[in-house]
């Protein structure tokens, strides 16, 4: 049982660091890194989610998405653009691979259409918590 509190410790601060660099670079997505490190502070200790919930990073880009309010516009047009520039490069390397290419595609289309579609837009000052 330990080992595996070690594991998810290890993990979050993995999720946590790669989120705080994605917030800064434009490339690195940050949303599912937090989502990481949430995922495994919570498991891992409670006084590490303590910790983790009160950050500004988890504050400005995950809190609002994690009690099922939803996310702003800029947030989700933020993580649609970055996989889509990703799994650009991937469907850019896999001339060769015609089905390759179609699974990406596909999972591409899912994305926009769970971004679109699945997760509420909030106004930006309702994710800040002043409403």
């Amino acid at each position: 049982m330990r080992l595996k509190k070690i594991l998810y410790v290890v993990l979050g601060c993995i999720g946590a660091g790669l989120g705080a660099l994605g917030a800064v670079l434009p490339l690195l997505p940050s949303f599912p890194f937090l989502l990481l490190a949430a995922f495994c502070f919570a498991r891992s200790s409670e006084r590490l989610n303590h910790w983790f919930t009160g950050t500004k990073l988890y504050k400005n880009n995950l809190e609002s998405y994690v009690k099922g309010r939803g996310m702003t516009r800029k947030t989700k047009v933020k993580i649609m653009v970055t996989v889509t520039l990703l799994m650009s490069v991937g469907f850019i390397m896999m001339d060769q691979v015609p089905v390759g290419r179609i699974v990406l595609a596909c999972v591409w289309v899912f994305h926009v259409f769970y971004f679109m579609l699945g997760v509420k837009t909030i106004p930006k000052r309702e994710a800040s918590g002043q409403s």
